[in-house]
């Protein structure tokens, strides 16, 4: 059977229309958003909860702590896992998550960049934190001028990924991304399904999830995040809705003005996701995956309509 890739923008209904499909038939839903692989944040990421996971089994949600690194290859080994045991126990796997560079590794391969030990990793790290992103972009110009052009001097996650991969193999990234991706098993065949609903009813349900969020402790959740005392450019620490809650929490701002940031950055990021799924199809090219842009809000005629739609894709 194939691999039901449920894909778009935050609070689309992407979750709900999971379920839906996994109450057809027996399935295992595989987390597909970067953002809710972190332990620490199960509220702000809209996490699927304890009755969610009592009606199908849910894999690589929260699996990840927030000082932890984590990078697209290695929620590409872990999704080839999970799908993997899906099958051997006759389920039916369904990816369900915005994050399309992960989408992509996985349906599209990667480049056999080679792991990073943490030494050097961490080695890095405090090079971006005592010079910050423009200091680690010189350092970078000076040994790998090509790729330094490549990259803007605030990017901090980029310049450290090139450092941290120079300063390992002694080869430029650029060298390695040229190389041929490693494609997924030949037998995986992916069905996706591109959930984009209008943009006015979606940017109502952000609103509306935040402020569900925010009652069910967002904020406090925040709090226990910053204790942990995390460097800012932590991945978990540029999660929707923490820049804004910590500043709120810092004194610099009101809860109501908080809320409102979270809420402009919400909805900037489903705009982005959207103009995103909109012009790439991971693996489309290829004949990898086969996609189908579903137009409509959430509702439950939608999610009757999509599993039809899938039952008779097979």
């Amino acid at each position: 059977m194939p691999v039901i890739v449920v894909a778009g923008p935050t609070a689309a209904g992407k979750s709900a229309i999971a379920l839906a499909l996994a109450a057809d038939r027996p399935s295992v839903i595989v987390n597909a958003d970067s953002m809710q692989v972190y332990g620490e944040l199960p509220i702000l990421t809209a996490r699927p909860g304890p009755r969610d996971h009592a009606l199908v089994p849910h894999r690589l949600y929260g699996i990840v702590p927030a000082a932890a690194g984590f990078s697209a290859a290695a929620w590409r080994a872990l999704a080839l896992d999970a799908i993997a045991e899906a099958a051997a126990a006759n389920r039916q796997a369904i990816l369900v998550g915005g994050t399309g560079l992960y989408l992509k590794a996985l349906i599209e391969g990667l480049s056999p960049v080679p792991a990073v030990p943490e030494p050097v990793r961490a080695e890095a790290m405090a090079l971006l934190r005592t010079g910050g992103a423009p200091g680690l972009h010189r350092r970078l110009a000076a040994v790998d001028p090509a790729m330094a052009a490549r990259l803007a001097p605030g990017d901090s996650q980029r310049l450290v990924r090139a450092w941290e991969v120079l300063a390992a193999t002694g080869r430029s990234i650029a060298d390695w991304q040229a190389l041929p991706p490693t494609p997924p098993p030949p037998a995986l065949r992916f069905v996706g399904l591109v959930i984009m609903p209008p943009r006015r009813p979606l940017y109502g349900a952000c609103n509306r999830r935040l402020a569900g969020m925010v009652g069910d402790g967002a904020i406090a959740e925040v709090a226990r995040l910053l204790a942990l005392g995390l460097p800012p450019d932590r991945p978990a620490m540029k999660a929707l809705g923490v820049p804004a809650f910590a500043r709120y929490l810092a004194g610099e701002i009101d809860q109501a003005e908080a809320i409102r940031q979270a809420a402009v950055a919400t909805r900037h990021y489903a705009k982005r996701q959207m103009t995103w799924f909109r012009h790439q199809s991971p693996g489309s090219h290829t004949g990898a995956a086969q996609w189908h842009v579903v137009e409509e809000q959430l509702s439950e005629t939608l999610c009757r309509k999509i599993v039809t739609m899938v039952r008779d894709l097979g």
